[in-house]
C-alpha cells in the first residue's frame, strides 16, 4: 500500500422539510476509503469493505462509478490497477446520504491518486450527475449546510436537471449556533427508488406556492433560529405527506420531538430517519422523546446529535493535495 491515500467523506441529511432536493447538511458519520495503485493489469475495485457496507450485495459499485466519472471529467480513460478498501459508519437506506458519500469518495480518491487536477466544484457536479440530485452530494464535498441548484434556462423543465444540464450553483447556508440537529435512525431501511415512486408527478399551483414560501422560511429560520419560521419550514408539503406512510410511527415521533422542545421534525432525506431541529439546551430531551416514541411504535432506533459544522471530505497521504 505504498503511496496510498485515504479519503473521509461525511454523511448528509437533505431536504430538511421544505428544502426539497436543494438543501443539505453534512453529518458527523463517515465513510473512509483507502486507495492505492497495484499492477496495471489488475481490475480496479474493492478488496475489502467493513461497517455498514457489509449489508450491500456484491457488485454495488458506486465508489467505482465515482472513480470512472472523475477520470472521464479529466479526459482520461478509467485506469485499471487501483485497489480500494472502504469502511463506512453511515447507515444504508436510512436517508443519510450513504450513496452520495460513496460516489464522492471514489471521485476524490481518483482525483488525488491520479493527480487529475479536478477542483471540488467539478467533483460535486460529476457526482451529482451520477447521484441524480445535489442535496446530499454538495454537503459531502463542501461540508456544513449547503444550497445547491441547477442554473441556466436549459436546466429548467423535464429531466434536464437530473442529467446535469446547466451549471451547478452552490452556496453555503448559515445554521444558528444555538441549534442542534437531532437524528433518530430506525432499524429498518427504505430504498430511495421506492420513496421516489410514491411522489405525485404534479402538484397544484397552491401547493407549489406554499412549498416556495416554506423553502424561504427554512433558509431564514435556520440562520435566525426563528421558532415560527422553522415550524413552518419543517412542515413540508411536497414530499413528506406522501412518504410518511412508509415510516411506521412517523407522526408520534415527530410530535414527541416537538413536545420535548424541538422547533419541528421531519424526514431526513427520503427517510426513514427522522431529524428534529432543536435548541441545543433541550437536544438530549428531544433524543429521549424520539426514542421512546419509536419504541412505542415497536421500532428500535439509534439517536445522535449534530452540533456545529461538519467538514466536507478530507484527504490524507502523499498524493492528497486538495485542488
Amino acid at each position: 500500500m505504498s503511496g496510498a491515500i485515504t479519503i473521509r467523506v461525511p454523511a448528509s441529511t437533505s431536504n430538511l422539510g421544505a428544502g426539497f432536493d436543494c438543501v443539505g447538511v453534512a453529518v458527523d458519520r463517515w465513510l473512509t476509503l483507502t486507495a492505492w495503485r497495484v499492477e496495471s493489469g489488475s481490475a480496479t475495485g474493492l478488496v475489502r469493505r467493513r461497517g455498514t457496507l457489509l449489508a450491500l450485495a456484491p457488485g454495488e459499485g458506486l465508489i467505482e462509478q465515482g472513480v470512472a466519472a472523475a477520470c472521464r471529467a479529466a479526459g482520461w480513460a478509467a485506469p485499471a490497477g487501483i485497489a480500494l478498501e472502504v469502511e463506512s459508519r453511515i447507515p444504508i437506506g436510512r436517508g443519510l446520504g450513504s450513496s452520495a458519500a460513496a460516489v464522492v469518495a471514489g471521485a476524490a480518491a481518483a482525483n488525488a491518486l491520479l493527480s487529475l487536477g479536478l477542483e471540488r466544484h467539478a467533483i460535486a457536479r460529476l457526482c451529482t450527475v451520477i447521484e441524480g440530485h445535489p442535496d446530499n452530494v454538495v454537503p459531502a464535498v463542501y461540508g456544513g449546510a449547503m444550497l445547491a441548484v441547477w442554473g441556466g434556462r436549459e436546466a429548467c423543465g423535464g429531466t434536464g436537471e437530473e442529467r446535469g444540464a446547466g451549471p451547478l450553483v452552490v452556496a453555503p447556508l448559515q445554521i444558528h449556533e444555538s441549534l442542534a440537529l437531532v437524528f433518530a435512525v430506525p432499524d429498518f431501511a427504505i430504498e430511495t427508488k421506492r420513496a421516489r415512486s410514491v411522489l405525485p408527478a404534479m402538484v397544484s399551483h397552491g401547493t407549489a406556492v406554499r412549498a416556495a414560501a416554506r423553502s424561504a422560511a427554512l433558509v431564514r429560520g435556520l440562520a435566525l433560529a426563528h421558532p415560527a419560521l422553522l415550524a413552518a419550514a419543517l412542515d413540508d408539503v411536497l414530499h413528506v405527506p406522501y412518504r410518511r406512510q412508509l415510516v411506521p410511527g412517523y407522526d408520534s415521533v415527530t410530535a414527541a420531538a416537538v413536545q420535548a422542545g424541538a422547533f419541528g421534525a421531519t424526514l431526513s432525506g427520503s427517510g426513514p430517519t427522522i431529524v428534529a431541529v432543536s435548541p441545543r439546551g433541550v437536544a438530549r430531551a428531544v433524543e429521549g422523546a424520539m426514542t421512546s416514541a419509536w419504541r412505542g411504535a415497536g421500532v428500535a432506533a439509534e439517536t445522535f446529535q449534530n452540533i456545529g459544522a461538519v467538514s466536507g471530505y478530507t484527504m490524507a497521504g502523499p498524493a492528497a493535495v486538495d485542488s
